[in-house]
């Protein structure tokens, strides 16, 4: 459920903390493997806006999704991604700011063919 504030002032009496200043040039990324709810929602990482999305595809998401059973069966080239609910096509020599990355995006993957462990979505 929604919390209202009803008093006047409220909103500027909150410091908010997840703001992009507060991460030292980084910015934060939300990161999903579609159909693998063994990761059960997207995870958050604090990324260089420069940062290649080569280096996110070949260093984070094995690093981070590496142990599960269908990662080594990826086939990269046939991998669909979303850019905050867009289909995206991201060019992995490009930054992530390049790619239409800023804070707090969600990427999204889904490797078709690959519907978690033995089919399970999980």
């Amino acid at each position: 459920m929604a919390v209202v504030a009803r008093k006047p002032g409220y909103a500027d009496a909150v410091e908010i903390r997840d703001r992009k200043e507060n991460f030292h040039g980084n910015q934060v990324v939300y990161l999903h493997w579609e159909e693998h709810l063994s990761f059960c929602a997207a995870t958050a990482f604090p990324l260089p806006p420069d940062m290649p999305f080569g280096a996110l595809a070949e260093q984070l998401i094995p690093q981070y999704y590496g142990m599960h059973p269908d990662f080594g069966l990826i086939d990269w080239d046939r991998v669909e991604w979303k850019i905050n609910g867009e289909a995206s096509t991201p060019d992995m020599g490009k930054s992530l700011a390049e790619n239409g990355v800023d804070h707090k995006t969600l990427i999204c993957f889904r490797t078709p063919g690959l519907n978690g462990y033995k089919g399970s979505c999980s």
